[in-house]
C-alpha cells in the first residue's frame, strides 16, 4: 500500500508536470473512483478548464490547489498509482480516471483494486472531509517527543495500531511502521501508554530517518509491483527492509527469527530479540 514516502515521491514527480497546467479535459471511467464527490458528475465539472497553482501533501493525501478554491484530493488506496503518459500513449490495465492537460500529457490514475479515489472539494467540503481530521504530518510536522508522550498518555491500544491512526500521526502504514519499532527497538505489541520517556523519544527518533530513507530510495515496490513511480521505475526501499516481509529470516541485528503475526487486523513483522 503506498504511503508516506511513496506518496511523496509520486507527488515530486507530478508537480513540475501538473502545476501551472490547465486541465483541458477529465475522463472518469469507473464511478467508484470519485464516490467521496456527493455528485460524480462534479469531480470533471469542477476541474475542467481550470489551473493548477501549487500541489500539497498530506500524510497519505495528495492535495492540488486549482483555481476556484477547488482542492483535487488524491489517495492512493491500497493499490493505485499516477502515471504520467503522454496523449495517445497506449494505456495500462486498470486505468480508471484520466485528467488531460492542456498540450500533450495525461495524469492517469491507474488501480487495480479501486480503494484509491479522488474527489474535487470545495472549502466547506474539505472542511468537513476526513483530511481535516488527519494529525500531524510525520515526515514534515512530527511531533516532539514531550507532545508525542502526550497523545500517547493513557493509550491501551498497541503502539503498532496507534502508529497507523492517521488521526495520531498522518502518513505512516504498515512497512513503515514495523520499520520504526524495529529501529527503535519496540514491540509493536506494548501499549502505547506503556512507552516510557526514553522510549518515546526512541520512536520519534527511528520515524523521520525511515521516512527519508524510503524516500530517497522512491519507496517501497513488493513483489505485486502494484506501486511503481510515475514514470514506471519501481521503489527500491525493498532491499532495505530490516522486518516488514521478511518473516522466518534472521534479523539483521542480533539473529533472533523475525516473527509475524496479525495485530488488530494488520499482518505485522518484528524482532522478539531486540524488540523488548
Amino acid at each position: 500500500m503506498p504511503e508516506l514516502p511513496e506518496v511523496e515521491t509520486t507527488r515530486r514527480h507530478l508537480e513540475p508536470v501538473l502545476v501551472g497546467s490547465k486541465i483541458a479535459g477529465v475522463d472518469v471511467r469507473r464511478d467508484r473512483m470519485v464516490r467521496r464527490q456527493e455528485q460524480p458528475a462534479d469531480f470533471a465539472a469542477r476541474l475542467t478548464g481550470r489551473r493548477v497553482l501549487a500541489l500539497d501533501r498530506v500524510g497519505k493525501f495528495m492535495l492540488a490547489r486549482v483555481e476556484g478554491d477547488i482542492t483535487w484530493v488524491t489517495h492512493l488506496g491500497m493499490s493505485g498509482r499516477i502515471q504520467i503518459a503522454n496523449l495517445g500513449e497506449v494505456e495500462e490495465p486498470h486505468t480508471n480516471v484520466v485528467v488531460t492537460l492542456v498540450g500533450d500529457r495525461e495524469i492517469r490514475f491507474v488501480d487495480p483494486r479501486t480503494f484509491g479515489f479522488m474527489v474535487a472539494f470545495t472549502p466547506t467540503e474539505l472542511g468537513e472531509s476526513s483530511v481535516s481530521e488527519l494529525g500531524r504530518d510525520a515526515l514534515d510536522d512530527l511531533p516532539r517527543s514531550p507532545e508525542l508522550a502526550s497523545l500517547l498518555k493513557d493509550r491501551s491500544a498497541p503502539i503498532k495500531a496507534l502508529l497507523l491512526d492517521q488521526r495520531f500521526i498522518a502518513g505512516l502504514g504498515n512497512i513503515y511502521a514495523d520499520e520504526v519499532l524495529h529501529r527503535a527497538r519496540i514491540s509493536p505489541h506494548r501499549a502505547g501508554g506503556s512507552l516510557d520517556t526514553e522510549e518515546v523519544k526512541a520512536v520519534r527518533r527511528s520515524i523521520r530517518p525511515i521516512l527519508q530513507a524510503g524516500l530517497a530510495a522512491g519507496g517501497t515496490s513488493l513483489d505485486d509491483m502494484a506501486y511503481l513511480l510515475p514514470d514506471g521505475r519501481s521503489g527500491d526501499y525493498m532491499a532495505r527492509l530490516r522486518v516488514y516481509g521478511r518473516a522466518g529470516r534472521a534479523c539483521d541485528r542480533c539473529r533472533t527469527v523475525i516473527a509475524s503475526a496479525v495485530l488488530r487486523g494488520r499482518t505485522t513483522a518484528w524482532c522478539p530479540g531486540c524488540q523488548t
